[in-house]
């Protein structure tokens, strides 16, 4: 379950940075709620987190691949650039989760 509650915690969290740009200030309503609303899914979920996997493991993915999923969206909605060493550190970041998930103990408690 702790991996389920981490990829929740993910997504809400880029669903409300994504909104915050739409926010203009917190002066419009709407996605202001959307970025409140993310932001407490998204910590209550990475708490429950906490329960299985260990706080620098957990936190290290949520915010890496958090930044990956940011950065892609603003690349595909927003048009922002990205050039070759923003997506040289894209990588290493993915490598870096990677290299956790898969190679190292410290996930556990």
């Amino acid at each position: 379950m702790g991996y389920l509650y981490l990829t929740v915690a993910i997504l809400a969290e880029v669903v409300a940075t994504s909104a915050l740009k739409s926010t203009d200030g917190f002066t419009r309503l709407m996605p202001s709620l959307l970025v409140v609303a993310g932001y407490v899914m998204s910590f209550y979920c990475l708490s429950l987190t906490l329960r299985e996997i260990s706080v620098g493991v957990s936190y290290a993915i949520w915010s890496g691949v958090g930044i990956v999923l940011v950065t892609g969206y603003a690349w595909i909605v927003h048009g922002q650039a990205m050039d070759v060493p923003a997506l040289v550190g894209m990588a290493l970041i993915i490598a870096g989760v990677m290299v956790l998930n898969l190679l190292s103990n410290t996930a556990a408690h």
